[in-house]
């Protein structure tokens, strides 16, 4: 399943940082996207918004004032489910992501990942 993390960081005190490890570690694709540039257990930080596909998830990790400028690329991007992580919570991405068929949970990736509901 390839999972797309928005908000990457390249501070291992982040929990973007820590559900990156965690998502590699379950064994899932992951595609980390971010402000800064870096790498995270090898994987690098896309400073871009590249063309993806095949997208299962989306896990964000920027608060709903630093997702503006993302909702047409989320959206884009057609993926099955949108995660809103603790602090993400966007009713108005939702509801976009909803009109496509989007699945949108709000919950913790590092939860879901630990309990094995992921």
């Amino acid at each position: 399943m390839k999972t797309i993390v928005i908000g990457a960081s390249p501070n291992p005190e982040r929990y973007a940082y820590k559900a990156a490890c965690s998502l590699k570690k379950h064994g899932h694709e992951v595609v980390l996207l971010g402000v800064k540039p870096g790498n995270i257990e090898g994987i690098s930080i896309h400073t871009d918004r590249p063309e993806l596909k095949d997208v299962h998830t989306v896990t964000l990790y920027l608060s709903s004032q630093n997702q503006l400028s993302w909702h047409g690329y989320i959206v884009g991007l057609k993926p099955r489910r949108i995660i809103f992580n603790p602090g993400t919570e966007n009713e108005q991405l939702a509801e976009m992501a909803r009109a496509e068929g989007i699945d949108t949970v709000e919950a913790c990736t590092l939860v879901m990942l630990s309990v094995g509901n992921y």
